[in-house]
């Protein structure tokens, strides 16, 4: 989703909860983990995109997390492997 300039991978709502997703993917783990790709600056723009979505699109009283997904496919015959981090911060350390 496009937030003026700014890019929102995924945005989900269940009632008052309103989650943003960053997801980042790789085709193996090695050597950094997707997750360990999502730094300072890259949580900041989410941060700031999320602020300008509910702002524009008046969703409300809504509480908002940003979460995130790290794909990896190497899996038996390219299956993916997922890791979900709720309420991210950084640094971002894969487990």
């Amino acid at each position: 989703m496009r937030v003026g300039r700014l890019e929102l991978d995924v945005v989900a709502r269940r009632g008052s909860l309103l989650v943003v997703c960053e997801v980042r993917s790789r085709t193996n783990a090695r050597p950094v983990f997707p997750a360990e790709t999502i730094g300072r600056k890259k949580l900041e723009r989410v941060r700031r995109a999320t602020a300008i979505l509910l702002r524009e699109r008046k969703l409300g009283r809504v509480h908002a997390r940003i979460d995130a997904a790290a794909v990896v496919f190497d899996g038996r015959d390219g299956e993916p492997r997922v890791e979900y981090y709720e309420n991210v911060s950084f640094p971002l350390r894969h487990a």
